[in-house]
């Protein structure tokens, strides 16, 4: 009996040093596994999976502060660049998440928000997932291949990602005027300038300033007549045929304001749509700003689009 015993613990131990063996053995891979308070490491080849536990509620006012702190603790850590955009591009209901922060869809639940820098983005438990190699160079191969198109008169911004529209996202753009503006000290044409360039730098926590004024706000009026503090939504700003002339793409807290020649020369889009542009438009994404009239609508239609800066005149 006691043979018995010794040859069954015997066999045990022989498949148990097989097993380990396979496991260091396969394809050399190896794999290791750190524990902290509030992170998960799993490491395998040159792939990586991290898991965030927040142990703190992250509003807007922190947001930005708190996603730089990642993307600095973790760059070091993976095989390929890290940034903001291709964190939030990878937990993409982050974005779902800041667009319900726009005024008003918050009022279209019934729901005033008078200071949306103090609205929570992360609460306390959420998750993050840091990408593996694999699903990070996904997501750069799509910001590489993505083009911002903008139509003058038709009021239309669209997202492309190769030759797939992705969005289509109203707009206001510049009127048809030159005024003296008291912020660069001369008349300028407010038209929105048309041509093709690129993205060249996010303004994260903007200035509110009325150019012809050159007066800082801090609160605004709303469409509805109330008075808000003004929102920390991200500014972009363009580059167009080589020239950086200030033309920004950013939130108007107006949104009766979309679908008109209204600005001083900038795209106007609604808060929520401004999260969006801005998290498919990291630096150097391509960009066109053109002045087509003759376009076709989604039923097939040719239509003919109103002459807002009156170019067939000229």
């Amino acid at each position: 009996m006691k043979k018995l015993v010794l040859l069954f613990y015997a066999f045990v131990a022989l498949l148990l040093v097989v097993f380990a063996s396979s496991c260091f053995e396969n394809s050399g891979a190896k794999t290791l596994t750190k524990k902290t308070n509030n992170v998960n490491q799993v490491y395998h080849q040159d792939s990586m999976v991290n898991l965030v536990l927040l142990k703190k509620e992250i509003t807007v006012e922190n947001y930005f502060q708190f996603l730089d702190s990642l993307v600095n603790k973790y760059d070091s850590l993976t095989s390929y660049k890290l940034s903001e955009h291709l964190l939030v591009r990878a937990n993409s209901w982050i974005i779902d998440t800041l667009q319900s922060t726009d005024y008003y869809r918050r009022i279209a639940q019934d729901s005033f928000v008078y200071n949306q820098k103090k609205m929570i983005v992360f609460a306390k438990g959420a998750t993050l997932v840091i990408p593996d190699s694999i699903l990070a160079e996904k997501i750069q191969n799509s910001f590489n291949s993505t083009l911002i198109d903008v139509n003058i008169p038709e009021f239309k911004l669209r997202i492309y990602e190769a030759n797939n529209m992705l969005y289509d996202f109203p707009v206001r753009v510049g009127r048809d005027e030159k005024v003296y503006l008291e912020m660069s000290g001369r008349i300028q044409d407010l038209k929105t300038k048309t041509g093709k360039g690129r993205i060249v730098n996010h303004v994260r926590n903007p200035r509110y300033v009325n150019p012809v004024s050159n007066h800082e706000y801090f609160v605004t009026k709303r469409d509805d007549e109330r008075v808000t503090k003004l929102p920390q939504i991200p500014f972009i700003e363009t580059e167009i045929n080589g020239i950086r002339n200030g033309q920004l793409i950013h939130p108007t807290t107006n949104a009766v304001t979309l679908g008109k020649a209204y600005s001083n020369g900038c795209i106007g889009t609604s808060e929520a749509d401004a999260w969006v542009i801005y998290y498919y438009a990291p630096l150097e994404t391509k960009i066109k700003i053109r002045y087509d009239l003759n376009v076709v609508n989604k039923e097939g239609d040719s239509i003919l689009l109103k002459d807002i800066y009156s170019k067939k005149k000229k």
